[in-house]
């Protein structure tokens, strides 16, 4: 295996781990990587089964993390890839690919072959891998392009993990027929009258010892030779894992048996019992837990399959002349894409011919398609309705809208939150402190219990050994925030940092940033009061036609105002301008005149007549011009940036979660107070400068107020990197979403309190799962040791122990599905199947 080359600093790997089970696996896959000279840090997550490494030096190697990971009992399984390149010509050329795709950070193997012109790469690498051994080649002077059909980068781990369930199953499956037998020859011997009797006069008190000890052994080193693979070698390197537990337990009951069996005479007198049954039925019922996990772990990335499944596989691309289907991997930059009615639209986009509705709310959320004509650009994996359209690809492969929602979401799953640090630091010392209370288990039972007090003394320290259960601890966290993130994504609501989830939750104070976020962002033509006698189409048709000669934002609305009701502009003679006043110009020789107040009362029209209107329109926040048609006043015009619809329910559902509503402006502060009156905003910052929202963001933080800062323009980033959780609009701009935690996909305000709800259903989820695996831990462990024996004569048997086990992780994760189910606090508009949002939210203590 060829090394990978040296890694730059910055450089970031995910490496998908195989064989991890509990969280202490987890903590020494982590403390192996980190001990990497050049790994700046390490994060793996057992629910995903990867590690996220960073480097931090020019010196770091990533395949000596890939040693390391497998020197600890691990095995990292490479992706693979295969590139079509072009420009090839002889042997030199294959070694100059071969040599650049081989300097690309995390490559493993790289082979060119010049009669197919494919270059087939295994690499440890992030979602943005491809890309790099692309630009590697393209840099080299070749041509090259992915050739699989398909987007799907998880297509090995899920036949990895597909073929652990079928191989779990199988193991399953045998062990429980070996085990039966066993289970009714002792059990039913001590538990069923007459059952006892029946061996002995049929099989015989030795061949009934022989049987079980013969079945066992299978079960032993068959299904369950796992446990001894893994846990032998943890032990030996003075590691142990949840593996050693069930080896070593599993190991003394049926050592025992097997002294008991065949060297009876070398134990005390009535300690010769045999314990096949419990080796056995241990093996079986963890077995059945590992298979439990395995399928529900499945379920928990299932909002990455269906965020991938989106996505079209082939398109109908324009090339020479014809239209041909390829799959979407080879669509190009720049090529022209055809979409008929109801098909998919393949890769992002600009319309260049043609009309339809497409159906956007797996971005947005909203479920009303959106009209597509020459000029709108469109996003892969969105649904055509109505028409038909060409439109020119201009974003493909990884930059494509869906394939970076799906980074996002795959590095917010990956991510561990401050929570976990407790778990990490507890799962250190737990299974070693697990072997030492077994180890003085069977001391104390030993020296003080009851005859035969050997026997009593492997029982119990066989159960607290099998009763230990990290892979609960370590389930706990990863699960709910794969399982909540993902369905975050499918609301529309992106968490850029896992953190994000457990920070949102302590928020008190939401700041908004006012234009483009709590507003549409560009003004619009919101009132229109004639005076008597005059039309109010006549008027907006006379005005609009002045304000075409005008490049005023405010003479752009309602030129707008006017293009959106059909009417028709005619030209206009003599414009003047006259700065800070006011425009006039002749419309088909009537005389226009356009300003605020002091122009009217400079032209010596009287104002009084609309001053109630203009009172009015001043109190909410909008500055009021006037029009004078023909030497008389004609009408009051307000043109003002809107606030968006859904703002007012967006702030009040923030009041009802107890939360304050601040706002950050650089508009003069009576603007700012009259928007805050009528969307029920608590605190106004106002007349802030561009570069002042961070200092903004400081003052709200006083007294340890913990602030979320939502903006969308390029003068928010600061602000939304300072506050203590940024959510961007999405359709704001790149800078700001950088900047951000969180993304929400639409600019619609109700996702901030969505995403507030599903934080703190993520968060109590996450406390949920973490209560239940310490106080099983805490509550069953003396139970096994055998602290109640004195009181009411209970001892917990090691067969339910096991049980109990494998139940504690069924139950955490099973716990972490139900955040799939997840209702927000506000509907965006419910569509089944997409980035819906229904109406409801979970009930309290869900």
């Amino acid at each position: 295996m060829a090394d990978t080359k040296k890694a730059t600093s910055g450089t970031v790997i995910d490496i998908p781990v195989q064989g991890m089970t509990c969280a202490s696996c987890v903590g020494r896959v982590e403390k192996a990587i980190r001990a990497v000279d050049g790994v700046a840090s390490a994060s793996v997550n057992l629910a995903t089964e990867r590690a996220n490494i960073s480097f931090g030096s020019a010196n770091a190697n990533p395949q000596a993390v890939v040693e390391a990971i497998r020197k600890v009992g691990y095995e990292p399984t490479p992706a693979a890839a295969d590139l079509k390149i072009a420009g090839m010509t002889c042997a030199s050329c294959v070694a100059r690919v071969e040599k650049a795709l081989k300097r690309v950070p995390g490559v493993v193997e790289a082979t060119v072959n010049l009669a197919t012109e494919r270059a087939s790469v295994r690499f440890f690498g992030s979602a943005g891998t491809i890309a790099q051994l692309i630009a590697a080649v393209q840099q080299t002077g070749y041509e090259a392009e992915e050739v699989r059909a398909d987007v799907d980068r998880t297509d090995e781990e899920k036949a990895a993990r597909e073929a652990e369930i079928a191989s779990l199953r199988r193991s399953l499956i045998i062990a429980a027929l070996l085990t039966l037998p066993v289970f009714a020859l002792e059990m039913g011997s001590h538990f069923i009258p007459g059952v006892h009797e029946w061996v002995m006069d049929t099989i015989g008190h030795r061949e009934s010892r022989y049987l079980q000890f013969a079945l066992t052994t299978v079960v032993l080193f068959g299904p369950g030779l796992r446990f001894f693979l893994k846990g032998v070698p943890a032990l030996l390197r003075r590691a142990p894992d949840m593996n050693s537990l069930v080896a070593l337990g599993t190991a003394a009951a049926y050592g025992y048996s097997i002294v008991a069996t065949f060297a009876s005479g070398i134990l005390p007198q009535g300690t010769a019992n045999v314990y096949y049954e419990a080796a056995a039925v241990i093996v079986t019922l963890i077995l059945l837990g590992r298979y439990l996990e395995a399928k529900a772990k499945g379920r928990t990335s299932e909002a990455i399959k269906r965020l991938m499944g989106l996505s079209p596989k082939t398109a109908r691309v324009l090339r020479d002349g014809n239209v041909i289907e390829v799959p979407v991997a080879e669509v190009r930059a720049g090529d022209f894409v055809q979409v008929r009615p109801g098909e998919k639209v393949p890769v992002d986009g600009e319309v260049t011919e043609g009309s339809s509705f497409v159906d956007e709310s797996m971005i947005t959320g909203e479920p009303i398609p959106v009209q597509k004509a020459q000029g709108a650009s469109v996003v892969g994996g969105t649904i055509n309705k109505t028409g038909s359209f060409t439109f020119r690809a201009t974003k493909v492969g990884a930059d494509t809208v869906l394939a970076q929602i799906i980074r996002m979401v795959e590095a917010a799953q990956g991510s561990k939150l401050p929570i976990q640090a407790l778990v990490d630091k507890v799962t250190t010392w737990f299974v070693p402190a697990v072997m030492a209370a077994a180890a003085l288990t069977f001391l104390v039972w030993l020296v003080f219990g009851p005859d035969p007090a050997l026997s009593f003394a492997l029982v119990n320290a066989v159960a607290v050994l099998i009763i230990a259960c990290p892979c609960a601890m370590g389930l706990a966290t990863p699960t709910s925030i794969m399982v909540g993130t993902g369905r975050a994504a499918e609301l529309g609501v992106l968490f850029r940092q896992g953190e994000a989830l457990q920070s949102l939750k302590a928020v008190e104070v939401v700041a908004f940033d006012k234009t483009g976020t709590l507003t549409k962002g560009h003004p619009e033509l919101t009132d229109l009061i004639t005076a008597p006698d005059f039309a109010e189409a006549d008027v907006l048709a006379l005005v609009a036609a002045v304000e075409t000669r005008s490049e005023h934002p405010i003479g752009e609305a309602i030129v707008e105002a006017a293009k959106k009701r059909d009417i028709t502009l005619t030209s206009v003679d003599n414009f003047d301008a006259v700065p800070g006043f006011g425009v006039a110009a002749s419309v088909d020789g009537r005389r226009v005149e356009i300003g605020a107040d002091r122009y009217m009362t400079r032209l010596g029209y009287a104002i009084e007549a609309f001053a109630s209107a203009a009172d009015r329109l001043a109190g909410e926040g909008k500055s009021p011009l006037y029009a004078a048609i023909d030497g008389r006043l004609a009408a009051i015009i307000a043109v003002a940036d809107p606030i968006k619809p859904s703002t007012p329910e967006a702030v009040a559902a923030l009041h009802r979660l107890g939360l304050k509503v601040a706002m950050i402006t650089g508009d003069n502060r009576r603007t700012a107070e009259a928007i805050a009156r009528q969307v029920g905003i608590d605190e106004v910052v106002a007349e802030v400068l561009p570069d002042g929202k961070v200092a903004a963001v400081d003052r709200l933080r006083q007294n340890g107020r913990q602030v979320a800062f939502v903006g969308d323009g390029i003068n928010d980033a600061p602000a939304l990197a300072k506050a203590d959780v940024g959510l961007a609009i999405g359709t704001g701009t790149d800078i700001a979403i950088e900047s951000a935690d969180v993304v929400l996909m639409s600019g619609d305000l109700r996702g901030v309190a969505n995403a507030i709800a599903l934080s703190g259903a993520t968060i109590r989820n996450i406390k949920q799962n973490l209560f239940w695996a310490f106080a099983y831990n805490v509550v069953l462990i003396p139970v096994a040791a055998g602290v109640l024996f004195p009181v009411n004569g209970t001892l917990l048997s090691p067969m339910v122990a096991a049980g109990a086990m494998a139940l504690s992780s069924v139950f955490v994760l099973g716990n972490a599905l139900r955040l799939r189910g997840f209702k927000p606090l506000l509907g965006v508009g419910a569509t089944p199947g997409t980035a819906s949002i229904a109406a409801t939210r979970l009930a309290p203590g869900e």
